[in-house]
């Protein structure tokens, strides 16, 4: 069934001479993927797989330097380079081919990056202010620094122009131009500080260069601040007197609004909402600015499903709606809803994988779409497979699902056996937490995905090597996944419990508790909010330099919030080495990895979080009658070729085991492990 022809997401925009063919689009942002500062061939795939998906508007870039001392601080692409004109032309030709609109983001960071990166010049800004998650503490921008950054915008937007983009965008929100804006970082005199006029001064000069070069007709938008939502910045009223200005310049042909500020982890996590958090909070603002202005509005911030994105359109809220860690997740958004298949849609379940590597330095990964950021290698489509095989896939955690998903899409006949009486593994267990039960979208999606592929589920199956075979596989995938595992103290691993003890129920908190966290992951931070919410005493020791360290910043926000509010103490530096039995208590010794030093805590209570250990009993037990004998050939697992691995000419059946069944690692490594198999058996 095709959707209808009146859908208010289907529905052409006009945006002066440029018509748009429906109203979503991908918000600049930049996924990390250049190679020494250029948009190569990997950067291009990836937004052509969304152009392919039949994305009207794709923004490329989060933002695009445009000067030497704008630092690229998240790989970003350099567009003061002229080398950056041919490599853009191509990701616009390709992506037009697709009937998808290009335009790009252009900014200076200003102090929103650091000065040990790229040519190792100093940070510039309108205040000697370090940026808290940046760390730099920048120089106060001079006359000569003013005037050769205009000329640099200038450049750059010319460069785009010359590549045949459709437009450009330029940055306001946390970089130099609204650093100026904001009178909690202007600290200059004369014409760019003091009043709102003077601070505005340097982003009218910008944009009068830029018109300059380019001329009338090209589309120049801005991405901008109009509320900082902060004590001291800009309040929504001069965010409407900024609307208006820009409105009134005839400078500017688009707004796309943002709310809040974001110089530290936890005020980004406000403005880019990360699971947990409430849907669409500024969709309203942005609307008030469309009402006030009258201008086309564009807006994204946690708009992750298609109904929310319909009720924008359909309410006169926005003009374009954007969805861009959506179409991380799924590509294919607009191809589904035109083919009347929303409900195929990989959901963007919130994880942040995707900004929060960002941020960490590393490229964008969806936390449950592996092919993202790997186009080329890992394509989005499966091939059909040329033989068809019977596949039995032991375990129904994420990595077990994608197997049998990508089995099921190849063609192959699959059976799962799983112990429990539902899917989920792992994350059922995380998704008891409250604000992280988005995360049973992973399973629920690949459920109904299986289940349209006539993938055969068998519950309750504790499966035996005598069930497998039963089966009569040609291939047998074990992802039976980890248990906890806590034998970590030189003495008194009876005296604790798992944090997963904690989170499943099975275990009571106590009342004054100490959590040794040795795997900084989730678990550990969910166990403490169980555990505190009940009113007691919580401490998080790990031996880190930092705790939680595999929770990224934006992802951090919601737990550190809810654990200050419990007054939960974090001990970092120090390691759980023993605990013994102190009356009806329990005495914990802390150790240092930097010298013979020991701490004493008396606790009810001691959780520990080391990771988990393999659970592959069944896969051993296998292991002497597989062709294989397990061994998986590395080389060809990364080219993406087949697996011809054959130690034992006798063998009945291919075996390969996946995910923690391997080793403990995150719920991305399992189920890539599962694509990057299956997708060639």
């Amino acid at each position: 069934m095709s959707s209808s022809p009146n859908d208010p997401l289907l529905q052409p925009y006009r945006l002066k001479h440029l018509t748009l063919k429906n109203r979503l689009m991908i918000t600049a942002h930049e996924p990390a993927y250049a190679e020494d500062g250029m948009p190569k061939d990997a950067y291009r795939a990836y937004h052509v797989e969304r152009a392919k998906g039949g994305v009207a508007l794709t923004m490329t870039a989060g933002s695009a330097s445009v000067a030497r001392d704008s630092s690229p601080a998240f790989n970003n692409i350099l567009a003061w380079k002229d080398e950056v004109v041919g490599w853009m032309r191509k990701l616009a030709d390709e992506c037009h081919e697709h009937g998808t609109a290009v335009m790009i983001q252009l900014t200076h960071l200003g102090r929103r990056t650091r000065w040990d990166q790229g040519d190792w010049l100093p940070t510039v800004s309108s205040t000697h202010d370090r940026e808290p998650a940046h760390r730099a503490f920048p120089k106060l921008a001079e006359d000569w620094d003013i005037a050769r950054i205009i000329e640099n915008y200038a450049d750059a937007a010319e460069r785009m122009q010359s590549a045949g983009l459709d437009g450009i965008e330029l940055e306001a929100y946390g970089h130099l131009l609204d650093q100026f804006w904001s009178p909690a970082t202007n600290m200059l005199d004369g014409p760019y500080g003091g009043s709102l006029e003077n601070r505005l001064r340097l982003s009218f000069d910008v944009l009068k260069a830029i018109r300059e070069r380019v001329g009338p007709e090209f589309i120049v938008g801005v991405r901008y601040v109009g509320d900082e939502m902060m004590t001291g910045g800009l309040s929504r009223e001069d965010g409407l007197e900024i609307s208006r200005r820009l409105k009134e310049s005839g400078l500017v042909d688009f707004l796309n609004v943002i709310r809040g500020h974001i110089e530290t982890d936890a005020a980004l996590t406000d403005v880019i909402p990360v699971q947990g958090m409430r849907s669409a909070p500024h969709l309203d603002f942005a609307g008030e600015i469309r009402a006030a202005t009258a201008m086309p509005t564009f807006h994204a911030a946690k708009i992750q499903d298609v109904a929310t994105a319909r009720h924008a359109v359909a309410e006169g809220k926005l003009d374009m709606v954007g969805m861009t860690r959506a179409h991380i997740a799924d590509p294919h958004i607009v191809a589904k809803i035109i083919a009347g298949q929303e409900e195929r849609i990989r959901p963007c379940v919130g994880a942040n994988y995707c900004l929060d590597r960002i941020y960490q330095g590393g490229g964008a990964r969806c936390v449950h779409n592996p092919s993202t950021g790997r186009e080329l290698a890992m394509p989005h489509s499966i091939a059909p497979a040329e033989t068809r095989k019977r596949v039995v896939v032991i375990g129904a955690g994420p990595a077990g699902m994608e197997a049998a998903r990508v089995a099921a899409e190849r063609g192959h006949s699959v059976t799962v056996h799983e112990a429990a009486s539902d899917a989920g593994g792992q994350i059922r267990l995380t998704a008891q937490t409250k604000r992280r039960a988005e995360m049973m979208q992973v399973i629920d999606w690949r459920m109904a995905e299986c289940e349209r592929l006539g993938v055969a589920f068998r519950f309750n199956s504790f499966a035996e090597p005598e069930t497998v075979l039963a089966d009569a596989p040609d291939t047998v995938i074990v992802a039976t996944g980890g248990l906890p595992h806590t034998e970590v103290l030189e003495a008194g691993n009876e005296l604790v419990v798992s944090a997963w003890d904690i989170l499943s129920g099975d275990t009571r908190p106590g009342e004054n508790v100490l959590i040794h966290d040795d795997a900084g992951d989730y678990a550990a931070l969910q166990a403490a909010e169980t555990i505190a919410a009940t009113g007691a005493k919580v401490e998080i020791v790990t031996r880190d330099r930092i705790f939680a360290s595999e929770v990224m910043g934006m992802s951090l926000t919601p737990a550190m919030r809810e654990l200050q509010k419990h007054d939960v103490t974090f001990t970092v530096t120090w390691k759980l080495d023993a605990v013994t039995r102190d009356g009806n208590g329990l005495m914990a010794r802390l150790g240092s990895d930097y010298g013979g030093f020991t701490r004493e805590r008396r606790v009810d209570q001691v959780v520990v979080n080391a990771a988990t250990r393999p659970l592959d009993d069944l896969y051993f037990a296998l292991k002497p009658g597989s062709s294989n004998l397990g061994a998986v050939d590395y080389e060809a697992l990364i080219a993406g070729g087949s697996q011809a691995m054959k130690g034992n000419p006798d063998g009945a059946y291919e075996l390969y085991r996946i995910g923690d069944a391997v080793s403990a690692r995150n719920i991305h490594a399992a189920i890539y492990d599962a694509l990057r198999l299956v997708r060639t058996i």
